[in-house]
């Protein structure tokens, strides 16, 4: 079933596949001070009309340090700044009075249908990533608002043969299980939905086979004999909470072992103990805070239980909010995943994703089914990652990519599609659950209300509300759950 456009090419480029250019390398040292780039960008043409002058000039603070790091962030800037003024010839407009270009969503649209058609042998490469694919392209069409059970049955027959008899699913044919290529795989199926694709997932098997990745000191590898990090936690538990498996371990898990009786046995300490000295969150104990691992360990505690018990009582909420805010690039308005490290688009998601779960924790305990009133203002600049995502990010050719200079792929269009969605709703907890069950009656309290005050982006630009734990539409997520609620284990 193609979804090619008619008249036009595909619209997924494919990388040449020639060696990179060696980069000279540079010994640390001092600019000369006639040779900071900052007069020059600085010196740029002027910008569109309504942009305020955050984000069209360098930051007035400079380190004169020079390093690999420094020159690729000037780098980076002097590419930035074009599109932040609206002035680069390769944006298509229109322009609005903010100064912001349109959503190129028919471009986006056709872009992820063509991604979900064949691809050529040099992505072999990609084979072990089979559901990541499906779910991202499913993903970013939902965002735009794109009914896609047209591809149901697509997409069932497409990840039937990767679920193993032994539980699971594997990111191709006849590979290995692995907790990520379940975790995209359960997500697609929920968000294509029916009854034939809940069916898909042997929920025996796969409650025995999370039990095997339960480890002793509480969290999870991502397959068995695999690495331990946080991935493992968050996606164990997305699986877990949206099949309605039971909490209580499998009677012969490793972790039974160490007294262990249910999944979330010791699973907030494993957590709490990946907060680092900055105040981020690393991928497991002892190593480099990363923003994608934030946002897995925030979410899988709003899955175990209120973010205002669980984040409050496991993370040094202060520090944390110290460092996420340093993940906000100026003049750029994306994130960075790391300390020193560039903007990338697809952090929109996995640090802009954190700020509701945070926000929900400083707020407290829901009184209603309507929002709380904040606590606090916004805890991160909207204006500044909508203005990243828009002027930036977007491809001429459809598809969204982490920043000016890059190609779009399916990874970068679905999360910075996803950090947009963001900005655009206010996520909050209710005191009442789509779940019929206690069991994690919390992770599906989640209403999400449009923002329109103070909005850069034009109301034909929203996209979807996806839950801010499942990644997935709202509606997605609770119709699975109820579905296997109502069926028996």
């Amino acid at each position: 079933m193609p979804f090619t456009v008619p008249g036009k090419n595909r619209r997924v480029r494919f990388p040449s596949q020639s060696a990179p250019i060696a980069r000279e390398q540079k010994r640390p040292g001092k600019r000369p001070a006639s040779s900071h780039p900052a007069g020059k960008m600085a010196s740029q043409e002027v910008p569109r009309p309504g942009i305020p002058a955050l984000f069209t000039q360098p930051p007035p603070i400079r380190d004169p340090l020079v390093t690999e790091s420094i020159d690729l962030q000037d780098a980076t800037l002097e590419k930035c700044l074009p599109f932040l003024k609206g002035i680069h010839s390769n944006q298509k407009g229109p322009f609005n009075a903010c100064g912001v270009p349109a959503l190129q969503r028919d471009d986006h649209v056709a872009y992820l249908y063509d991604a979900l058609e064949d691809y050529p042998a040099g992505f072999v490469a990609m084979d072990a990533s089979r559901p990541w694919m499906v779910y991202w392209a499913l993903a970013g069409l939902s965002l735009l608002g794109e009914d896609i059970t047209r591809v149901r049955q697509r997409v069932i027959e497409t990840l039937r043969p990767m679920q193993n008899p032994t539980g699971g699913f594997g990111g191709g044919h006849g590979q290995t299980s692995h907790v990520a290529g379940a975790y995209a795989a359960v997500l697609s199926l929920a968000m294509v939905g029916g009854e034939e694709a809940f069916a898909v997932v042997d929920r025996q098997s796969m409650w025995r086979w999370l039990g095997r990745l339960k480890q002793a000191d509480g969290g999870f590898r991502v397959c068995e004999g695999g690495e331990e990090d946080v991935r493992g936690a968050y996606c164990a538990m997305t699986i877990i909470s949206l099949l309605d498996l039971p909490l209580a371990l499998p009677p012969h898990a490793v972790a039974r072992s160490a007294g262990m009786e249910k999944f979330t046995d010791e699973l907030p300490n494993y957590l709490a103990r990946c907060q680092t000295f900055e105040g981020g969150i690393s991928g497991s104990p002892g190593v480099e805070a990363h923003g994608a691992y934030a946002f897995c360990a925030l979410a899988c505690l709003s899955i175990i239980g209120p973010p205002e018990e669980t984040i409050g009582r496991c993370m040094d909420l202060p520090l944390l909010l110290s460092w996420l805010s340093a993940r906000q690039n100026a003049p750029e308005g994306g994130f960075s995943g790391r300390t020193n490290k560039l903007v990338d688009g697809c952090y929109s998601h996995w640090v802009g994703g954190c700020w509701p779960l945070l926000q929900s924790a400083m707020d407290g305990k829901p009184q209603s089914d309507g929002p709380p009133p904040q606590t606090v203002g916004s805890l991160f600049s909207r204006e500044g990652l909508d203005r990243y995502i828009l002027c930036c990010c977007q491809s001429p050719h459809g598809g969204l990519r982490d920043k000016p200079g890059k190609s779009p792929d399916c990874y970068h269009t679905c999360y910075v599609l996803t950090g947009l969605s963001a900005t655009q709703h206010r996520h909050y907890r209710t005191d009442s659950s789509a779940s019929s069950s206690e069991t994690f009656a919390s992770a599906f309290s989640w209403k999400s209300r449009p923002i329109r005050e103070d909005n850069v982006f034009e109301r034909g630009d929203r996209l979807t509300a996806f839950h801010p734990l499942f990644v997935i539409p709202h509606q997605a997520a609770e119709r699975m759950r109820l579905w296997y609620e109502s069926e028996a284990f």
